[in-house]
């Protein structure tokens, strides 16, 4: 099956759309990863946090573009779209901004922040049990039967031309704050799950740094991308496993895998605990509390997964923070 691929001229296209309704998300300097890292004095290391959104990740950018080029479409029609929690929040909020009714499927464990971000941007939520989905396949039965019993315009939080070119706004962000220093990229490190952020950045940096080393990031019991780099095909994992709760997609999806394929380098894979301590490492360092998913990248750079070598800047994603109060402290407990 041949599908129609994103390029950057859909995320340039994407750009006036974010833009109107949220400010460019800041990079931020972390001297402290320069000095952790022992890079070179020239070099500087970059924190892009999609955390100061305003739904607390980077789904937001997708969920926007996605409900602007699908408006009229939508009409007086509702909006149904599966998400483990922050696509939820994005096109929920996305929905308020267009005037769109959003009816959400989400796991029943899913942290009580992205449940209350959700509800308070007017979506309603029905719940499914994460367990047990890869034998009955509730999420996404669910997601259709909203679709067809109410008329709904279906979303999907990563497999989605759309969703892909509204993400890579941020990486446009990312290229033009640095060029508009004077700096260079050496090595851009962003998560991976179903491939929405990262299909989307990798178009915009492979476009402003063609000689950037782009890297993937992932659990290492959720790791159907690497597996897929290494097979040269999508490879699905049955059921992945991992704290980061927002990176258990089961593959890439049809439409990311072709823009991956062309311009990740290479996906390195952290453990739940290597993760658990950079969460804390964030925290004392830069006062930031991260969701696992966010903090999943930062782990790679505490433990060397890859070597990061150059003499461009490096800029690592934090992708959202969206994490319990509860949770996180006990998970930083354990840390310590």
């Amino acid at each position: 099956m041949t599908v129609e691929v994103a390029t950057i001229d859909d995320v340039l296209r994407a750009e006036p759309v974010i833009h109107q309704h949220i400010s460019s998300v800041p990079l931020i300097r972390s001297y402290e990863l320069e000095k952790k890292m022992g890079l070179a004095s020239g070099r500087r290391v970059w924190i892009k946090d999609y955390g100061w959104t305003p739904v607390g990740s980077f789904k937001l950018m997708g969920a926007l573009n996605w409900m602007a080029n699908h408006a009229e479409e939508i009409g007086d029609r509702p909006v149904a779209a599966h998400s483990s929690g922050n696509f939820a929040s994005g096109i929920s909020f996305a929905g308020m901004k267009y005037g769109k009714r959003v009816i959400i499927v989400m796991p029943e464990d899913a942290p009580e922040v992205k449940f209350n971000r959700t509800r308070s941007f007017g979506a309603e939520i029905r719940t499914y049990n994460k367990a047990t989905d890869h034998l009955t396949g509730e999420r996404d039965r669910l997601t259709r039967q909203i679709a067809e019993e109410e008329n709904a315009v279906q979303a999907s939080p990563y497999d989605d031309n759309y969703v892909i070119s509204g993400n890579g706004v941020g990486g446009l962000e990312v290229v033009e704050e640095l060029k508009q220093q004077g700096r260079s990229l050496s090595h851009f490190l962003c998560p991976v799950s179903g491939g929405g952020l990262m299909a989307g950045q990798a178009l915009a940096i492979a476009h402003g740094f063609p000689d950037a080393k782009i890297i993937g990031v992932e659990p290492t019991e959720a790791d159907d991308f690497r597996r897929s780099l290494e097979a040269g095909k999508r490879v699905r994992l049955e059921l992945p496993q991992s704290i980061c709760d927002g990176l258990l997609s089961y593959d890439v999806g049809d439409h990311n895998w072709p823009i991956l394929k062309e311009h990740v380098n290479e996906s390195v894979t952290s453990s739940d605990t290597e993760t658990i301590a950079a969460m804390k490492w964030i925290y004392d360092q830069h006062g930031l509390r991260t969701e696992p998913s966010g903090a999943i990248t930062i782990a790679a750079a505490l433990n060397w997964k890859t070597p990061l070598d150059g003499d461009g800047d490096i800029v690592f994603v934090l992708s959202g923070r969206n994490v319990d109060d509860e949770t996180f402290r006990k998970w930083i407990a354990e840390a310590e």
